[in-house]
């Protein structure tokens, strides 16, 4: 009996953990096509003069055992954040200044594949002050705010539990609903459509479901309660919302280490990978899709693949155009009016950053300690704030120096996506400066990153989206797992899930793909109950 084969389109955390989990746990042979020549999709590590940038921020932190100990399994851990370790980290980046590093890539003497462990702080940049993120109602952020916006928040608040929503369509009634309005219009309003370009009333209420369904006001208060108890030394954290987890791993080389180390052994098992290679045409029949056509960026031929199971994580628009014909005309219109949001990440190294460490925790340098910062601010376009030293000390060639990710969401094709490399580095760095968070003169180098459909959206056609599904679940063998793949917000752990779920499928004979669809919608991990 011949090897079965399964293709995979896309070598991003969904089409690499279904080919990892094929290849440890079947006799199906996985071959991927990717049509970038990176490892990793967004969850790649991009590196610009020796120093390295995580596109979007990826903490690996999951309430799924199955997933927590899956990236154990590739990637141990090794250390934390404690006072005593960031002493040891400072002593040994000091005596690392001294070598000279590869320009493309970490030390070769610290090449070790581990984890650290790392406490994690993000807040709010808000009217040129700092806001805990989550909210919380200490005394620096009634100082901040002011008497008259605590009193509309609180007021507001209240009358929603008098008098809650009771017709929830849009993201502007989830939110409602969930904080008051005078909270909504202050925080989150503004930001969600910086992220997203459209106003709130316009995008579904799915998307809070699904992101931050179980964040509340009073499940954050219970929450600063319990920390006060809570042993900080472990990292798990199931009964912790997503929202407010204090802790997370984070390989020692970036988010693109660990999609790195599983293409590798998918490679020494017996995988293939083939890299700058674009799907161009699906052949269905029967229920059954029979060969796939991919077309060779370096070598400008198409070749032919023929298989017996198929997993997609491609964008679905760009999946149904590749079924052609077989498509119905009704189906095509939904897939074509699915939307997307696009992000620019703009890399700055610098002597310094403007704002300063006000905080208790140690940092090095005096570094603010943020991971992130969310920019709220609404005069500039900046959406979030990357402090990749914080991440890893590994991400920077020159720990003495602060390098940055400047976040921006946009559309393919729009104002911002068509501004020239040079001319949208010095719009970023302007920004920065106009808020004070840098002095433009401390810039030392700079890069940026385009990342198309980085966010499948939840308005255009999404609405109708059940037409599509309907369609792709009745073909036998195909599978559509991760983010693009199944067009859901999904974080990194939910996509590894929707892999991890198909092959189960595969391997138990099980016909529905109800499973793979549930994961990230139901109030629990549906493999934890």
């Amino acid at each position: 009996m011949s090897q079965k084969t399964a293709i995979i389109i896309g070598a991003g955390p969904a089409g690499l953990t279904a080919a990892y989990e094929l290849v440890t746990r079947t006799d199906i042979k996985p071959i991927i096509i990717e049509q970038s020549n990176d490892i990793g999709g967004i969850s790649k590590t991009v590196v610009h003069n020796g120093n390295r940038m995580d596109i979007g921020g990826h903490r690996f932190f999951s309430k799924s055992d199955i997933v927590m100990k899956w990236w154990l399994n590739i990637l141990p851990i090794q250390g934390s954040d404690s006072k005593d370790d960031l002493l040891k980290e400072i002593h040994y980046q000091k005596k690392r200044t001294q070598v000279k590093l590869s320009p493309n890539g970490p030390d070769p003497e610290k090449t070790d594949r581990v984890m650290l462990i790392k406490n994690r702080l993000s807040r709010i940049f808000f009217l040129r002050k700092f806001f805990d993120y989550p909210i919380t109602l200490n005394g620096k952020t009634l100082s901040n705010l002011g008497i008259v916006r605590i009193i509309k928040i609180g007021w507001t608040y209240i009358w929603i539990q008098i008098f809650p929503v009771k017709n929830i369509h849009s993201l502007e009634d989830f939110f409602i609903s969930r904080f008051g309005k005078e909270l909504y219009k202050t925080f989150f309003k503004d930001y969600t459509e910086k992220v997203w370009g459209v106003p709130c009333t316009e995008i579904s209420a799915d998307w809070g479901a699904q992101r931050i369904k179980e964040l509340s006001v009073s499940r954050a208060l219970l929450h600063a309660m319990k920390s006060i108890f809570r042993n900080r030394k472990s990292i798990e954290q199931k009964d912790t919302d997503t929202s407010l987890i204090e802790q997370f791993m984070y390989p020692k080389f970036g988010p693109g280490q660990m999609w790195e180390t599983v293409a590798s052994i998918i490679e020494e098992k017996g995988g293939i990978i083939i890299k700058n290679s674009k799907v161009v045409s699906i052949a269905i029949s029967e229920n059954q899709v029979n060969v796939l056509s991919y077309f060779d960026q370096a070598t400008q031929q198409t070749s032919v693949l023929k298989g017996d199971y198929f997993f997609s994580t491609m964008p679905v628009i760009d999946l149904i155009t590749a079924m052609g014909s077989k498509v119905p005309p009704a189906l095509k219109a939904v897939s074509d009016g699915l939307q997307y949001r696009d992000f620019i990440t703009v890399g700055l190294l610098l002597n310094k950053l403007k704002i300063k460490n006000e905080t208790k925790i140690p940092t090095l340098h005096g570094l603010v300690p943020d991971s992130w910062i969310y920019i709220q601010e609404r005069d500039v376009k900046v959406g979030r704030l990357q402090i990749f030293n914080n991440w890893s000390p590994y991400m920077i060639a020159d720990i003495s120096k602060a390098w940055i990710g400047l976040e921006y969401f946009c559309n393919e094709g729009d104002e911002l996506w068509e501004k020239k490399d040079d001319e949208f580095i010095q719009f970023a760095i302007d920004e920065l400066h106009s808020i004070d968070i840098i002095d433009k003169k401390e810039v030392l180098d700079s890069t940026m990153i385009r990342m198309p459909k980085t966010y499948p959206a939840y308005f255009g056609t999404y609405s109708k989206f059940d037409v599509i599904r309907a369609f792709t679940d009745k073909i036998e063998n195909l599978f559509l797992i991760g983010r693009n793949g199944m067009h859901k917000y999904n974080n990194q752990d939910h996509s590894m899930l929707t892999a991890i779920t198909a092959v189960n499928n595969i391997i138990s004979g099980e016909k529905s793909k109800d499973n793979i669809w549930n994961i990230n919608t139901e109030e629990e991990y549906h493999e934890q109950k």
